[in-house]
């Protein structure tokens, strides 16, 4: 099969690979129809390097047709069209059981210390080959895939693999009461459709930071009250209070993560210690890594009193520091972590129908088949063509 593989820092090739094959009774093989590149894949390209071997398949946003199913496979059936979420989780053990499935206990990475395992992400969460690939071998056939229906096209579903229940995540995180304000850091792909839910869920006020003209306006067109951080820049904690009677937003999601603009110094860390051998990059970023904090610390000062932070933005330091003093201050709640897919799907499949209120048909801005994924990173790592959302095609 085609597949895009890692082979470096800013380096990925799509290569012919052996074909995936079941692995267990309960395996299904799906032949992938679509899947997304996500902001999370900028990480491998970038920083996550030493966590890498040349050749591991990228991508965990995919869905597709039944091809093959394991013998104990019952509730799935070859022909059937599922979409695959991110994280792989069994959905029968204690954490999943809480709605946990970010934090499987089948899955966990436990020999690194991390949560359920990942499709196409790193030896940090399983280093299990991922979905921008012609095939992709999912386990737990009977309780992981997401069945949705025939006939609408895949766009309709196919951020149900991490866009939605990502975002939906941050929002109810977010806690925003009815009526209430809300400020998301960030309107990549993750942050504008975490504005499209909040408006819908009821939110009177949704204001929308970033400084790519064209996710602005693409905010800005679906009711979101935007602010350039080019021209904002200092002036954005008023200009934000100023909307709620000095106070600050009810709430913020920081849909940034590590990657913050305006942090030179951690910036040239991440790069130097990209080029670092394995395992020294390892242990420094496993015991002396430091994140670039922009978005997060804007979001603490942005947040009214009592109100809530809610980190979707991927964030990888272990030594990061934090203005406890102004946190505890302000009595700040703060709530993150990798989206647990499979806790959401039944909230957001009835927004999935034909009048798609969060307007899923046409939010991909770029549409390529699978052979041109490299030049797709490319664009994306540079925000280029406007680019916010891309969906290949194998």
């Amino acid at each position: 099969m085609r597949a895009l593989t890692w082979q470096g820092r800013r380096d990925v090739r799509v290569e012919t690979v052996s074909d995936p094959p079941l692995k267990e009774s309960t395996d299904v093989l799906v032949r992938v129809t679509s899947t997304g590149i996500c902001g999370s894949d900028l990480h491998l390209y970038e920083i996550m390097g030493p966590y890498l071997d040349p050749g591991d398949i990228l991508g965990h946003e995919a869905m597709g047709i039944v091809e093959e199913v394991g013998d104990d496979v019952a509730q799935v059936a070859v022909g059937d069209r599922v979409v695959v979420p991110f994280n792989i989780s069994c959905g029968r053990c204690y954490m999943c059981g809480q709605g946990l499935h970010s934090q499987c206990e089948t899955t966990q990475v436990k020999e690194r210390g991390m949560g359920a395992a990942l499709f196409g992400y790193t030896k940090l969460y399983g280093q299990v080959p991922g979905g921008q690939a012609e095939l992709l071998r999912v386990p737990f056939g009977d309780t992981l895939p997401v069945r949705v229906p025939h006939g609408p096209p895949d766009e309709r579903f196919v951020y149900l693999s991490d866009v939605l229940p990502t975002a939906w995540q941050a929002v109810e995180y977010a806690d925003v009461p009815p009526g209430g304000t809300l400020t998301v850091l960030g309107l990549g792909p993750i942050g504008e459709m975490a504005c499209r839910i909040a408006l819908h869920r009821g939110a009177r006020l949704v204001v929308g930071v970033d400084l790519v003209p064209e996710r602005l306006q693409r905010a800005a067109s679906r009711g979101v009250k935007t602010f350039d951080l080019r021209t904002q820049g200092k002036d954005l904690i008023e200009a934000v209070r100023g909307l709620t009677d000095g106070r600050g937003t009810d709430a913020v999601i920081d849909a940034v993560g590590m990657e913050a603009h305006g942090a030179p110094v951690a910036k040239a860390a991440h790069w130097l210690v990209g080029m670092l051998p394995d395992a020294v990059a390892e242990r420094l970023m496993e015991h002396a890594g430091v994140d670039r904090l922009s978005a997060l610390y804007t979001a603490i000062e942005l947040v009214r009193r009592g109100g809530t932070v809610s980190v979707s933005g991927v964030y990888g330091g272990s030594a990061d520091p934090m203005p406890m003093l102004r946190m505890f201050d302000k009595q700040i709640q703060l709530r993150m972590g990798q989206a647990n897919v499979r806790r959401w799907v039944d909230d957001i499949l009835p927004l999935l129908g034909d009048d798609d209120p969060l307007g899923v048909e046409g939010f991909a801005t770029h549409t390529m088949p699978l052979e041109e994924a490299p030049r797709a990173y490319r664009m994306f790592q540079a925000k280029e063509d406007g680019m916010i959302k891309t969906v290949l095609k194998p």
